[in-house]
Parts: structure tokens; sequence; C-alpha cells
């Protein structure tokens, strides 16, 4: 296939207006005090409003366009990242149902010491998250528990909340089921094993040093007991199995087939009826609608940015100051942490960015899966630290307004530390493999 060598600044409008559209939108609703203002405008529908000026501003016939157009949408590694999104939808449904997120706090607060709760909800919630792939279910799920924690043990709110972000943005930037996970890897056409292993050089420090600080400075003033909670070792055997079988490299489809098998015989064995689970993995299917219907459509929005010589734009930009991989690195995480911080959601960050990196992975000698994992990272950092995040608007609201999210920030540690620790790790790396 003859190579695109077309530079066109005039190519990245749609992107523009997308971005635009979607931050606009977000800043607007969020003065005039709408609750989870960032959210209330579709993303699919900011993009179809980019895609509809794609067609008006490029050049060419509305054929040759929309065969672009569907040509993006119909990307090989669009659909399988479409795909697994749907697995992971299913499994996650059923993996609630049988009560294994329950199942996974109350074992963890039975065992952990009252003086070591800060820290305590940290690692709960890295384990939900990197078993569930949710760092927003994460925080919904534990949210409330640890607002009493602090309340009955005197642990700062603030500082309860942000470990509970930061546990939650730690286990969605590994788990090889959460969104950021799937997109980052398909965009670069890597492993996701590969991906968690280069992540989990840099995750796994930050994670040891904010576990260390907690305990030394999240001990709570009174000791208090979490009580008798009741907890079912079976339900969680769907999570374990995701990730030891996800680890031995087996392939996604296949683990992912194999946990919605697993948590389906759970709830046979319990009662529930075949018709019922159908329902389950039904509604976990249309849980995935947005982020599948999404993808799509910036597939193939790229495609026609691509085409017009946009990314070769951004490339061109970006040699200015990246000579070698290093710096080609540091430029893939720049534009992701653009990207995020302007969506205000990792995923799409990483679905826009995508592209842009792989092209420079070739031009820069940069690895696949170390793209994905800076992708995935610098997505994450981002996410849990922008305090109009979904993450930090939900873990603020469950302080009923004792807290605000731009109080929240400064306990981020998590999410600081890993920064560092990524930006020490380019600029200290000799080859990065």
């Amino acid at each position: 296939m003859k190579e695109n060598n077309k530079i066109s600044a005039k190519a990245l409008i749609p992107f523009v207006i997308f971005i635009g559209l979607y931050l606009i939108t977000g800043l607007i609703l969020q003065i005039q005090g709408v609750e989870m203002a960032f959210y209330q405008l579709p993303a699919p529908i900011a993009v179809f409003v980019a895609i509809i000026a794609a067609f008006f501003i490029f050049e060419g016939s509305i054929e040759e366009k929309f065969d672009t157009l569907v040509d993006g949408c119909g990307d090989s590694n669009i659909i399988i990242m479409c795909l697994i999104y749907l697995l992971a939808g299913a499994f996650s449904t059923l993996a609630k149902a049988t009560g294994g997120v329950d199942s996974v706090v109350n074992l963890g607060l039975s065992f952990i010491p009252s003086e070591f709760l800060t820290a305590g909800v940290f690692v709960i919630a890295s384990f939900i998250s990197i078993a569930t792939g949710s760092s927003v279910g994460t925080i919904t799920a534990l949210g409330p528990i640890g607002v009493g924690l602090a309340n009955s043990s005197g642990i700062s709110l603030a500082l309860m909340l942000g470990a509970l972000v930061g546990g939650a943005m730690f286990g969605d930037n590994l788990s090889i089921i959460s969104d950021t996970t799937i997109a980052a890897t398909r965009s670069q056409g890597c492993d996701m094993k590969d991906k968690f292993k280069m992540n989990a050089k840099i995750a796994i420090p930050a994670a040891i040093l904010t576990i260390i600080l907690l305990l030394v400075f999240g001990a709570p003033e009174v000791r208090t007991s979490s009580g008798d909670l009741s907890y079912d070792l079976f339900s969680i055997i769907p999570y374990l199995f995701v990730l030891i079988v996800a680890l031995m490299g087996i392939n996604v489809f296949v683990v992912l087939t194999g946990a919605i098998g697993l948590s389906s015989a759970l709830l046979i064995i319990r009662g529930t009826s075949v018709i019922d689970i159908s329902q389950i993995i039904w509604e976990g299917f249309t849980n995935m609608f947005e982020i599948f219907l999404l993808s799509m459509l910036i597939g193939g929005l790229s495609k026609m940015v691509a085409e017009e010589g946009g990314i070769n734009w951004i490339i061109s930009k970006i040699k200015i100051f990246a000579r070698n991989e290093k710096t080609g690195e540091l430029g893939i995480g720049a534009l992701v942490s653009l990207a995020d911080i302007c969506v205000a959601n990792n995923t799409v960050a990483i679905i826009i960015s995508g592209p842009i990196a792989k092209k420079m992975c070739k031009e820069f000698k940069i690895d696949p899966k170390r793209s994905a994992s800076l992708l995935d990272t610098f997505s994450c950092v981002f996410q849990g630290i922008i305090p109009y995040s979904a993450q930090v608007l939900i873990a603020a609201g469950f302080s009923e307004g004792a807290v605000a999210p731009f109080e929240l920030v400064p306990f981020f540690w998590y999410q600081f530390i890993l920064g560092v620790i990524t930006l020490i790790s380019i600029l200290t790396s000799r080859k990065n493999k």
C-alpha cells in the first residue's frame, strides 16, 4: 500500500470540533452547576458532529469520504476492540450478580487491622479495579464504606477518598479487561500480558510508595471494628480466574469467555435460571454500547483525518523537539495527557491518541508495548487528578458536600507518584524494551 505523505493542519479541524464541543459543553454545564457536567453530552454525539464537519471540510466525493469512514470503522483492531468490550461488559455484570465485589470488599476489611485502614482501602480498591476493570465501579462500591470508616476513626476524609481513587486508578491501569487496556493494546498492536508487564514495572513501585505513605500518615485517631462482614469465597473465583489465566498469556477472548462461563455456572448452582443469566449478559452488552459506538466512530474519523494528512501534521510538529526514542515517548505522554484533560475520559483520550502514537512508534522506533503502557499510564494519571473526571466527582459526592472535588487533588498521592516514576523511566532508560 502506498504511504500517505500528505501533511495538513486543516485535516485536524474535525478533531478540534469533537474535543471543543465536548470540553465547552462540560464547562458551560459545570458553571451552571449541573451534576457530572462533563458526562452530560454523550461522546458518540460529539464525534458524530465532527464526522459531519469532516464531510464538509475534506476534499473528494461523498462516496469516497464515506468509504474512508467505513474503512476506519471496520478496521480489524477496532472490531476486535469492540468485541472485547462486549465480553468484558458481560463478565462484569455476571460477576457483580454473583456478589463478587461485595465479597472482595468484606474479605479485605475482615483481615485488615484498623490502624491500616487507609492503606487497606487503597489495596482493596486496587484488587477490585484489577478484577473488574472499572475504576468508576470500584469507587462506587467502596465509596460509602470508605466514608464510614473515615468518619468513625478520625481519618481525614479527603485522605481516605484520595486513597480510594488512587487504588481504583492503579487497578484500572493494570487490569486486562479495562477499557483503557483494551484500547491501548489494540491501537498499538501488542499483547495484553506484555503491556501488563510493562505497566507493572512502573505502577507497582508507585503503589508500594503510596502504601508506605498511607501507613505513616493515614493511621486513625480511633481504632474501630469493621464488624461481622460476610463473604463468599466462591464468588471471588471468577476474578481470580481472569487474573491468573490472563497472565499466563491465554487469548483474551478465551479468558473472558471462560470467566463468563464460570460466573454463569455459579449463578446456575445458586438457582438462577438460564433466561435470567442471558438477560444479565445482555445487560453487560448494553452497558458497553456507548464505548462500542464511540470506538467505531473515532476509528472512522481517525481514518478520514489520517487520509487528509492530519496525523502526519502532528508528527511533523512533534519532530521539532522529538529527536529520538525518549523524546518520542515524552511526546506520546504529552499527547494523551492533553487529550484526557480536554475530554475527561481516559478511554476516549487513548482512542484519540492511539493512531498518532502508533505512527510515532514507527518514526522513533518505540516498542508498541511501551507505547501502549505510556498511553494507559499518562491517561490514568490525569484522569485520576483532574477534579472534573467521573472518578473524582463520584468520590467527592460520597462526602455529601464535606469535601469538594478540588480539595481532593492534593491527596491523590498515587497518581502524582506514578507520573513522576513514569517520567523518570523515560528519562533514565537507554532502550525501552
